[in-house]
């Protein structure tokens, strides 16, 4: 990191012990309550680049001790150095090899089979993926989920998810306990999408 990015990173949460402790609850809560959308909360300051709940999110979540890949938008953004001067995360250039990842909204999502699904033994070294997408909307949706967190089932309207997500999640789901597990983030909101939980398509219900 050179003396320009240096100069041009922005604070991170105010405080950062609160700050972390906040991102994290979000983070379980949004986990047990698949596909709610929840209201993230946000640093004082943010990086140009990406979605300010995603950047939150894993200002939140990352540590020296994990490793990140960024779709091509972010790789070459400010958040690359916000990030890793606030967490002192590992960035890395194959998302096959990373713990966490973070894909811009319009940028290609990596096969999620050709992430880290962990074992049958230790399920927890998968992959977590930080989506942005445009909107939620919680009612009328193009999502039927269902799983454990969610009572009976629950709707979902996506807006600006890829348009093979549905099938590599479908394939995802059926790999459990291995699999890769989903945060998708709009610009102040996030949702947990957990291995365990189904996506259905409305009209096939």
């Amino acid at each position: 990191m050179n003396v320009q990015d240096l100069q041009n990173i922005v604070p991170g949460f105010d405080n950062e012990a609160f700050g972390s402790q906040a991102v994290f609850r979000a983070a379980l809560e949004a986990l047990s309550h698949p596909g709610e959308p929840l209201s993230m909360t946000l640093p004082g300051a943010l990086p140009r680049g990406g979605h300010g709940a995603a950047a939150a999110l894993l200002l939140g979540l990352l540590d020296a001790d994990t490793s990140l890949w960024l779709s091509p938008s972010l790789a070459q953004s400010d958040a690359v150095a916000w990030l890793k001067f606030h967490t002192g995360c590992q960035v890395l250039t194959d998302p096959a090899s990373a713990q966490f990842l973070w894909v811009a909204q319009g940028d290609a999502l990596p096969a999620l089979d050709s992430l880290r699904m962990g074992s049958d033994a230790y399920p927890d070294q998968s992959a977590t993926c930080v989506i942005e997408v445009q909107a939620f909307s919680p009612v009328a949706g193009a999502w039927v989920l269902q799983g454990p967190g969610i009572c009976g089932q629950r709707e979902l309207l996506v807006q600006g998810i890829c348009a093979n997500f549905e099938l590599q999640w479908v394939n995802n789901h059926a790999q459990f306990p291995r699999g890769v597990d989903v945060f998708l983030t709009s610009s102040t909101q996030v949702v947990g999408l957990p291995r365990t939980t189904r996506i259905l398509n409305k009209e096939k219900v």
